[in-house]
């Protein structure tokens, strides 16, 4: 079996009195593409603001290649207040902020495109490589890292000319078509040099044959960058097309897990999600 990438304990998001994701753990292993599906409002996106530090979980662990990355308890109004599993199995408080975790190697996209928007195609890859960037406050003081700053700009083209970009490199992000900005939004993304690799809905309005790309610039890129992918999406064709394994949840409650097919068979998930139409 492969090593596990991304293991999520137990996870419980509650917002006062109201629990966003419910006693969720979940694994996805080396070299794997998991998706994570479930109806809209089913906590996801959530899911994702967990793993990477912009919510503190209310209860529960995650583990990223085996450490303990975050982890927290019910505290405060929350010991009267919690509504979740497992209260008391866990003791510790591990916070880590979203660059620090960014620094582990996990990256992420966002439901809604968010490049920045006043800067260059060019610019946005180039700024996403300074997270990798090795120079302290010494070399830049000292213009020791003029090297590295080639070195990373050199880098920025390499990626751009693989993702087809380097034409565009000079316009304003925001100003591509949707489709190439969230091919750009990917790119810059693997500029931080990620093993794990978040994406938030990637096809969302995308038309069936940008659609189709991105389906196979996915498999692509995790060839070549040797990347785990964790995957929400609602198009259902590109779900099962690329998965390995689906996690489903409902009302943030996980309620089905298998392969694809394992999964398109389920009554629960049919029932509570494949069954809906398309505009729901």
């Amino acid at each position: 079996m492969s090593n596990s990438v991304l293991k999520l304990n137990d996870i419980t998001m509650q917002f006062g009195g109201v629990v966003a994701v419910n006693n969720l753990s979940l694994n996805v292993n080396e070299n794997e593409i998991v998706s994570l599906i479930g109806p809209n409002g089913a906590g996801k996106t959530t899911v994702f603001n967990v793993i990477t530090g912009v919510y503190e979980a209310t209860n529960g662990s995650v583990e990223f290649f085996g450490d303990v990355m975050l982890e927290n308890k019910p505290q405060g109004k929350m010991k009267k207040l919690y509504a979740g599993e497992n209260n008391g199995k866990y003791n510790r408080k591990i916070v880590k902020t979203p660059d620090k975790i960014t620094k582990l190697g996990i990256a992420r996209t966002f439901q809604n495109i968010r490049l920045w928007k006043s800067m260059t195609v060019f610019e946005n890859v180039l700024t996403a490589k300074h997270m990798r960037a090795r120079h302290n406050v010494f070399s830049a003081t000292f213009r020791f890292s003029a090297r590295e700053e080639a070195r990373m700009r050199a880098e920025t083209e390499a990626l751009l000319r693989e993702q087809n970009l380097w034409e565009f490199r000079d316009e304003l992000a925001t100003s591509l078509p949707y489709g190439l900005q969230r091919r750009l939004e990917i790119a810059r993304a693997l500029a931080t040099e990620p093993k794990l690799l978040l994406l938030d809905e990637p096809a969302a309005g995308m038309n069936p044959q940008e659609t189709e790309e991105l389906t196979a610039f996915i498999g692509e890129i995790r060839e070549k960058y040797n990347l785990t992918i964790l995957l929400i999406e609602h198009h259902m064709n590109l779900v099962m097309d690329i998965s390995d394994r689906i996690y489903v949840i409902d009302f943030g409650k996980l309620i089905a897990e298998g392969t694809p097919s394992e999964v398109q068979k389920n009554e629960r998930v049919i029932d509570a999600y494949l069954g809906v139409s398309d505009d729901e």
